[in-house]
């Protein structure tokens, strides 16, 4: 056997004739999930000493992650669009190679500039992973075993993102800060070599043109409509900068439409949109990593400036999160094989409602009951909701646009963060604005206790906002034909 596995072709048969097949290939795909998943969170712990050890400013140094998203997001629905054209498990194994270049790039980087590049090389190889990933497991499952398989996914890539910043603390102060990229090559290594033997060879369904104009302008477009909603906080929402991003992201992203009608072999096959399933489904998606990440964001100023705990208990705090989406995702997955997905996907929203809801009423007070409860009651609501959203979405598509339904699909969770923490963070701007010009200061107030009051202002219509947001959810969730 020694033999077959390592001098014959790919993928190995001895894989391919197993019965548990399909599980190999599950557990390959979660490599990669792991390794993606981690990168995100365990990076953002490293910024202080980023900035510090390359002696640059903040302005620049989040470049390290904001070069990341940025890439990472872009290119999704185009490496997913490849990947239909060339094959899936092929873009997969080269995502591999190339995140773990990035990677060992990152490690070796002696300046902030060299860093922020190897990070787009990076992004390149997490973006080949995460567009072909979900599209993989859907080709190697049943439709009635792949909400299981996805929850699985989905329990994993939680628990990575909630170890992440733990790890990478103790990777920083115990190595440096170069550990946290290092630690990708040797779990990206064991992905490339389990790729190649247990992976499927790639399908190509129809040899296809690459759509050059229409990569072009939605690329570009999307990336000037992430550059504006991402430096609207620190340039002014009504600066001309802001306004020209916005205004190139329009003209472009309307072009991309006009030429996706025209061309015979599109990037973004529109006629995917007509099905309510797909189109709702993606909707959803980007709705509820609007709440999750919104909620994630906000709450470390909550419970650091309000509530004065350290930043080691709230990040405590923010890990139960994380932790009940994996302890909820696999069984979600299992149960919406059995019983549909409506009432997983809308259960999952309705739980959202009620945590957001809970996190509206807190103040400088707060019951720690109350806090866990409704960090733990998010996280049951986001396992409930995404096993099974992304199985319909993937469902809905036929297989030979399986790739590009992925790529959207992350793509729709990436602009979800965006979106979630930039609106959210306006809201809260012009909410504690309104506050503090009606409320000037009075005898026996501090400047700082007005702040905080203004905070908590601004964070409990940040919060209502959040609940009018899952109510809409659970309207589309329960719109859905697809059980």
């Amino acid at each position: 056997m020694k033999q077959m596995l390592f001098l014959g072709s790919f993928p190995a048969s001895y894989f391919v004739r197993h019965p548990k097949w399909k599980w190999f290939i599950l557990s390959t795909v979660l490599v990669g999930a792991t390794m993606s998943a981690l990168d995100v969170s365990i990076v953002n712990v490293a910024m202080p000493t980023l900035e510090n050890g390359f002696q640059v400013d903040l302005a620049t140094i989040e470049w390290v992650a904001m070069a990341y998203m940025l890439t990472l997001t872009i290119f999704l629905p185009l490496f997913g669009r490849l990947a239909d054209m060339m094959g899936r498990t092929k873009l997969y194994n080269m995502g591999f190679v190339i995140f773990v270049i990035g990677s060992a790039l990152c490690g070796m980087a002696s300046t902030a500039g060299f860093l922020i590049g190897a990070r787009i090389v990076q992004a390149i190889g997490a973006g080949l992973l995460q567009a072909n990933s979900v599209a993989i497991i859907t080709e190697a499952f049943p439709e009635n075993e792949l909400g299981r398989a996805i929850g699985l996914q989905g329990a994993t890539q939680a628990v990575a993102m909630a170890i992440g910043p733990f790890l990478g603390g103790i990777l920083i102060t115990t190595i440096g800060w170069r550990s946290i990229f290092y630690i990708n090559v040797p779990i990206g290594v064991v992905g490339t070599i389990a790729a190649l033997y247990i992976l499927p060879k790639s399908t190509v369904h129809k040899k296809e043109k690459i759509d050059y104009w229409g990569t072009l302008s939605f690329s570009t477009g999307l990336a000037f409509l992430i550059l504006g909603f991402n430096q609207a906080g620190r340039a002014g929402w009504t600066s001309v900068t802001i306004i020209s991003y916005f205004s190139i992201a329009v003209v472009l992203l309307t072009a991309f439409l006009i030429v996706e009608r025209k061309v015979a072999c599109p990037m973004i096959d529109l006629s995917l949109f007509r099905q309510w399933t797909f189109s709702s489904g993606n909707l959803m998606g980007l709705f509820s990593y609007y709440i999750l990440f919104a909620v994630l964001f906000f709450m470390p100023f909550y419970f650091e400036r309000i509530l004065k705990l350290s930043p080691a208990m709230a990040g405590l705090y923010l890990t139960a999160v994380p932790v009940a989406m994996a302890a909820m995702a696999p069984i979600s997955g299992y149960v919406a094989d059995k019983y549909g997905a409506k009432i997983m996907t809308t259960s999952g929203m309705i739980a959202c409602a009620c945590s957001t809801l809970l996190l509206s009423s807190i103040d400088h007070l707060a019951n720690s009951y109350i806090l866990w409860g409704a960090l733990i009651t998010l996280g049951i609501g986001m396992g409930l909701f995404t096993p099974p959203n992304n199985s319909c979405i993937m469902c809905s598509v036929p297989k030979n646009r399986l790739g590009v339904a992925g790529g959207i699909l992350n793509m729709m969770r990436s602009l979800g963060l965006i979106f979630g923490v930039a609106l959210s963070g306006l809201l809260l701007m012009l909410a504690q604005q309104h506050y503090m010009t009606n409320h000037p200061l009075e005898p026996g107030i501090t400047s700082l206790s007005l702040y905080d009051s203004a905070f908590l202002y601004g964070f409990r219509l940040v919060m209502l906002t959040l609940v009018a947001i899952s109510l809409v959810t659970v309207g589309l969730s329960v719109s859905k034909n697809r059980q």
